[in-house]
């Protein structure tokens, strides 16, 4: 994509990798919106960036969705790049009883809500000259954690749909990229400085330039091994990175 001259909505842009996107496309001089629920967070990053604005959506909420799109259309005529980032990452137990309620939200938040907003922008996005759809997935959308099996189920469908997506835009103005962060030291689980995360600023430089090429999957170095997750190979590989997952279990408090 073009990194500059811009007109950029960014999801869960109050704190973690959307913050941090948000602060690097604002340097390079665009013209950025933060999207979420938590206004105090929203207002933080506004405040320490003068010129980002913001927006109050919940993703969950198709009514909030569908008036964020139409504010969105009306005050910012020339977005041309969305960023679906907001997401949740609660852990859970698939050999057991799921807690329903929590699958819900997990679902609405990281799945529907992207679908959802995307659709409600698609034809706005079609206008422009040219215009970008960003999914932040996850790495464990091709390896999934087993301690969040959901959240991993998640990932992998709205890669699945980026994919299709992709394709049936193939002939318009709009480019679809997907995001697939490794373990990134951010508050989605618990910032903790854990070594085997990798530090927020290194993943958005990283990312950032990545993102100014056409590649289709925008993939930091330490994802790639596993992006190539070998056909009938992957039980083996996923067994072996659960159970050092399991026996150095990431911290949650």
């Amino acid at each position: 994509m073009q990194l500059t001259g811009n007109t950029i909505l960014i999801t869960g842009g109050g704190s973690g990798i959307g913050r941090g996107l948000a602060e690097a496309f604002h340097r390079l001089g665009n013209k950025v919106i933060i999207a979420g629920r938590r206004r105090s967070h929203l207002e933080a990053v506004a405040t320490a960036n003068p010129g980002i604005e913001l927006l109050e959506l919940d993703i969950t909420d198709p009514h909030s969705i569908a008036q964020a799109a139409a504010a969105l259309i009306r005050d910012y005529p020339s977005l041309n790049v969305l960023i679906n980032n907001a997401g949740i990452m609660p852990f859970d137990d698939a050999g057991g009883v799921m807690d329903d309620a929590q699958a819900q939200k997990l679902v609405a938040t990281n799945l529907l809500g992207p679908i959802r907003l995307t659709s409600a922008l698609i034809e706005h996005l079609k206008r422009q000259e040219r215009a970008t759809i960003i999914h932040n997935t996850s790495v464990l959308a091709y390896l999934p954690l087993a301690n969040t099996a959901l959240y991993s189920a998640t990932k992998a469908a709205l890669h699945s749909y980026a994919m299709s997506q992709r394709f049936m835009l193939r002939n318009t103005s709009v480019s679809v990229q997907e995001i697939a962060p490794p373990w990134v030291d951010t508050d989605l689980i618990h910032k903790s400085g854990d070594p085997r995360a990798m530090p927020l600023d290194d993943f958005i430089s990283e990312t950032m330039r990545a993102l100014a090429t056409d590649a289709e999957e925008v993939l930091v170095e330490r994802v790639i091994p596993l992006r190539d997750n070998p056909g009938a190979g992957e039980h083996a590989l996923f067994k072996l990175f659960n159970e050092s997952v399991v026996e150095n279990p990431i911290p949650v408090a």
